[in-house]
């Protein structure tokens, strides 16, 4: 009996050591392959972004997260797999999370696709000063996987969310580096030719209105009650509202000193793409 008992024992004995050494070998494995991977997101990151350098920053950092993500993925499936693991029912397992994670962040989702989408099309630019849905208007700061950060023109920072921006009319106002100026003034029965003459000789000098393109004046409309011009001087976007301002300012002291006062305040156009250029 005691005979027995020691060969049972010397068994059991056997079995927790070959057991306690796959285990040991098995965490000594996934161990490692932990810090494989904190290694290789390093390695990959750096790789990426020196491979991508040329490529504009926005784009270029998004391209280094999607690498470090798929990187721990990787070191993710290796290390659950040292541990034995099965792929099938990782599989299972990631396929039911991920349904519920979708089915709970649908809105996060959507604006993980839409900065994807801006990355992508890049309708603006760190930089550029853009008008977007619900009043949305300023200078865009960063550009962000789910979010982009814009500072308005009195200098607060807002966060829009992406897909607010990529779902709704979007206007970039610097992109195309220019802008036009669209001022309407009631001349009354002003006579047109000199009228014309004078504005354009007291616009074109201004320091920031450029060259190219010209500045215009024309008549758009006559009435009983006067004459109606566009003054369109062209300008630097950056320039914009002060080229505006100081045009108006401008025009409308040099028509009351040369005797004539214009019926209607000179005005920025509410819509100056639905006049004709």
């Amino acid at each position: 009996m005691t005979l027995l008992a020691f060969e049972v024992a010397s068994v059991f004995n056997q079995k927790l050591i070959d057991l306690g050494f796959q285990i040991g070998t098995k965490l000594l494995w996934a161990l490692a392959i932990i810090v494989l991977t904190r290694y290789a997101v390093d390695l990959v990151a750096r790789i990426t972004r020196r491979a991508f350098s040329p490529v504009e920053p926005t784009l270029r950092k998004f391209l280094v997260q999607a690498a470090e993500i798929l990187t721990l993925v990787v070191g993710a499936a290796a290390f659950l797999g040292a541990l034995g693991i099965q792929a099938t029912s990782l599989v299972a397992v990631l396929g039911a999370a991920g349904l519920a994670i979708g089915l709970a962040l649908q809105n996060t989702l959507s604006h993980f696709a839409a900065g994807v989408m801006l990355i992508n099309q890049r309708p603006f630019e760190v930089g550029d000063f853009i008008e977007g849905p619900s009043g949305v208007k300023g200078v865009v700061d960063a550009i962000g996987i789910f979010s982009t950060t814009v500072v308005t023109p009195d200098n607060i920072k807002i966060t829009v969310p992406n897909n607010n921006l990529f779902s709704g009319v979007l206007k970039n106002t610097t992109a195309l580096g220019t802008r036009r100026v669209d001022l309407k003034i009631d001349i009354g029965d002003r006579p047109i030719e000199p009228t014309i003459i004078l504005l354009l000789s007291l616009v074109q000098p201004h320091p920031l209105v450029l060259d190219y393109p010209k500045t215009t004046c024309h008549v758009i409309s006559i009435s009983p009650k006067g004459t109606v011009l566009y003054l369109r001087p062209w300008c630097r976007a950056q320039a914009y509202e002060q080229v505006h301002s100081e045009v108006q300012q401008l025009v409308q002291e040099t028509l009351r000193e040369s005797g004539f006062s214009p019926t209607g305040e000179p005005e920025l156009l509410d819509d100056p793409w639905t006049a004709n250029s």
